[in-house]
């Protein structure tokens, strides 16, 4: 009985990481599909990696707080392609919600090697650790501002269709190592997924699509 029960929560746990990593599929292809209110592609083609959460909550586990699960995935060697997703986990924050909105999709993406560091650590915070600024809007915006310049990370939200750049100051960044051993069978690190040549779940093979379509090698 103990063992059944195991097996069935094992797959459960897989059932709801595949569910997920179809619905970080959807969100990133959903806001790549609208030109003129997507996230710029000359920042998509710089960038190193891209972090996906599908339904941000609002107060949904932690009272007044902030809690989502979703996806890291970083470029493939040479900036080609894309690697294995790593699980993780955002928490917290100064960044709010639209008054009303309990769940927002957030988008982030990882602009250089030094934020792709932060990104294999076990925990970082934005912000903090890393700097970070909200991101423009649409195909003829430009990162002319000293701050997106030299920002390592770039965020948005989505809520009720509204696609626009957040800050997500004093959010924590967590590996989640349950979902991880879901994908993969074993409890791996961030750090030993991203760019580890790892073979991706199947259930991935959406996700790295739809990343590819849009922007399949880093530029800059």
């Amino acid at each position: 009985m103990v063992v059944a029960a195991t097996l069935l929560a094992a797959e459960d746990d897989t059932r709801k990481v595949d569910e997920r990593l179809n619905d970080a599929a959807d969100l990133f292809g959903e806001i790549m599909s609208a030109p003129d209110r997507s996230i710029p592609q000359g920042l998509l083609d710089k960038a190193a990696c891209v972090v996906l959460v599908p339904g941000l909550k609002k107060g949904a586990f932690v009272f007044g707080g902030k809690y989502g699960k979703g996806f890291s995935v970083c470029r493939g060697a040479g900036g080609q392609g894309w690697g294995p997703p790593a699980a993780i986990r955002i928490e917290g924050g100064s960044f709010g919600l639209q008054i009303g909105v309990s769940s927002s999709d957030v988008v982030l993406l990882v602009m250089n090697e030094r934020g792709m560091r932060d990104l294999t650590k076990s925990k970082f915070t934005i912000g903090g650790e890393a700097s970070a600024a909200a991101g423009p809007v649409g195909r003829n915006a430009t990162a002319q501002t000293d701050a997106l310049i030299t920002a390592e990370i770039l965020s948005w939200s989505r809520s009720k269709g509204a696609f626009a750049g957040i800050s997500l100051d004093g959010a924590t960044l967590r590996n989640d190592l349950d979902e991880n051993e879901a994908m993969y069978g074993k409890r791996w690190t961030s750090k030993e997924i991203l760019n580890s040549g790892a073979k991706p779940p199947a259930a991935a093979d959406k996700l790295l699509t739809v990343l590819s379509k849009y922007s399949m090698r880093r530029t800059g």
